[in-house]
């Protein structure tokens, strides 16, 4: 089986770590690969610019297109020399109604959807679930995000006074980032907007994630993998990675929700040690590499 791989992204997002993480695990196996890919990804490893002339060539080469992102599955239709397309759908707003996404979304074989609810969002949007499979993100144990994180383990508690949070530095309205800050603020604890979460959350008590609108939210399943406890939104698939007050705590978009989740997390060592043990064991369990590639291949092969 040959899989050309197609993703534009402009920056590295959880979908662009998702998309290497998928590849380098299925080199392992028996899956011929290429990968056409955009500046984010380039930017890490030595694939090919991402091209409508790339992917003409490259199509003659493969048997089945995996496309990442919204402007890849548009290349894989119009230039995949009519090659099976498999679209990974990661985010969870609904489908554009308009004649051209209609066509394209008719166009494509088969689509992966990262979490339950992002399926139903695609059901909502006129596919049929028989060209729908849900295969959730993967958490990258050993620091499959980058080569220098140290191994997973629960934090210490008695590390140091006070909580150090981290949340996502991202210049989107719908990750609730001023909603983070002001909760922070009011909850007197140390708030790391970060740009680089492996690296930040190696040192952090707790990751803040907040979001309107969420597809699964692999930054979780990173924190989760390194002993980290995670306060998220209750939105979209995240219910599907935390369940509250088992594996990390669910809060509602609101000032008071969040403070008081902070609150408990800075002077309950106790419920952070525990959280973030079965946070642990989760992932181990339910978000490995190894699942995600199982069940992608099982997409190509009844596509193909």
């Amino acid at each position: 089986m040959r899989v050309l791989h197609i993703d534009t992204g402009m920056e590295m997002r959880g979908g662009q770590y998702q998309a290497l993480l998928l590849f380098d695990t299925l080199s392992g196996r028996n899956c011929e690969q290429a990968f056409l890919a955009g500046p984010a990804i380039r930017s890490r490893r030595e694939f090919e610019p991402t091209s409508w002339r790339s992917l003409r060539r490259r199509t003659r080469e493969c048997d089945i297109l995996h496309a990442h992102d919204a402007r890849a599955h548009t290349l894989a239709i119009l230039h995949g020399a009519g090659r099976p397309v498999v679209v990974a759908r990661r985010v969870a707003f609904p489908i554009h109604g308009g004649l051209a996404s209609r066509w394209k979304y008719r166009r494509a074989a088969h689509f992966i959807a990262i979490s339950n609810y992002v399926a139903r969002e695609l059901e909502n949007g006129g596919v049929s679930a028989e060209k729908i499979s849900v295969v959730h993100d993967a958490a990258p144990h050993g620091g499959a995000f980058r080569r220098d994180s140290r191994a997973a383990g629960i934090r210490n508690p008695a590390a140091r006074e006070g909580l150090r949070v981290v949340s996502p530095a991202i210049d989107d309205p719908l990750k609730c980032g001023e909603l983070a800050v002001t909760a922070c603020k009011t909850a007197g604890i140390s708030l790391v907007l970060s740009r680089d979460l492996p690296r930040d959350l190696s040192s952090a008590d707790a990751l803040l994630y907040l979001s309107r609108s969420e597809g699964l939210g692999s930054a979780l399943l990173l924190a989760m993998s390194l002993g980290v406890p995670v306060i998220a939104s209750a939105v979209g698939g995240l219910p599907e990675v935390v369940t509250d007050e088992a594996t990390g705590l669910l809060v509602n978009n609101e000032i008071d929700d969040i403070v008081s989740a902070l609150r408990r997390l800075q002077r309950d060592s106790d419920l952070r040690v525990r959280i973030a043990g079965a946070a642990l064991d989760r992932v181990r369990t339910d978000f490995t590499p190894g699942r995600m590639a199982d069940l992608t291949t099982q997409v190509y092969r009844r596509t193909l």
